[in-house]
């Protein structure tokens, strides 16, 4: 997610903390081999200083940087984002 850091910045954002729990979901294909359908992301992010994103930001935030992201424009695996992030003084 350094994208996601990237652009959170970018915009005045002070993130203290970054951290996720991946997980994958594993779909066999026609002809018998396993394969990465779907990845959940659920990072858990803390912010402080004057500027804190909004759900609505944080959504916008995600998306734009699994635009960029070259992992997920590599591959046909389904990526989702489940937040967990708050503020703190």
């Amino acid at each position: 997610m350094l994208w996601f850091l990237d652009l959170a910045a970018r915009e005045g954002m002070v993130v203290d903390r970054y951290a996720d729990r991946a997980e994958g979901c594993l779909t066999k294909r026609e002809d018998g081999k396993w394969w990465l359908s779907r990845v959940v992301l659920t990072p858990e992010i803390r912010f402080s200083g004057d500027r804190v994103p909004t759900d609505e930001v944080l959504r916008d935030l995600h998306h734009r940087a699994h635009e960029q992201c070259f992992l997920a424009n590599s591959v046909k695996t389904e990526f989702e984002v489940r937040g967990n992030w708050t503020h703190t003084a």
